[in-house]
């Protein structure tokens, strides 16, 4: 039988700081992109508010993937549990 444990990954704050920095900076460069189109108001407000649910729906798509995967790696410990209990209690010379 192999003792596998999982190890819980965790970001460091710099890896976090970056992830936020850089999702700033792309939004503040799209707003900016917008604000400065040679466009009429209500096309830049069409393209703004199409980011913002692009963006919205990236979050939910994220969240949506990350439960699913915690999900299955919550029934895997489960039936991984019941395995080890059926092996723990199974004598192979116990006499029928």
């Amino acid at each position: 039988m192999s003792d596998t444990t999982s190890v819980k990954q965790q970001n460091t704050g710099a890896y976090y700081g970056q992830a936020v920095a850089s999702f700033g900076l792309a939004m503040g460069a799209v707003a900016l992109g917008i604000f400065f189109l040679d466009a009429d108001a209500w096309v830049r407000a069409f393209l703004a508010i199409g980011v913002l649910y692009l963006v919205t729906s990236c979050f939910t798509l994220a969240k949506v993937i990350r439960d699913r995967q915690e999900e299955g790696r919550i029934v895997s410990r489960v039936d991984q549990a019941r395995l080890e209990k059926i092996l723990a209690e199974h004598d192979p010379f116990q006499k029928l």
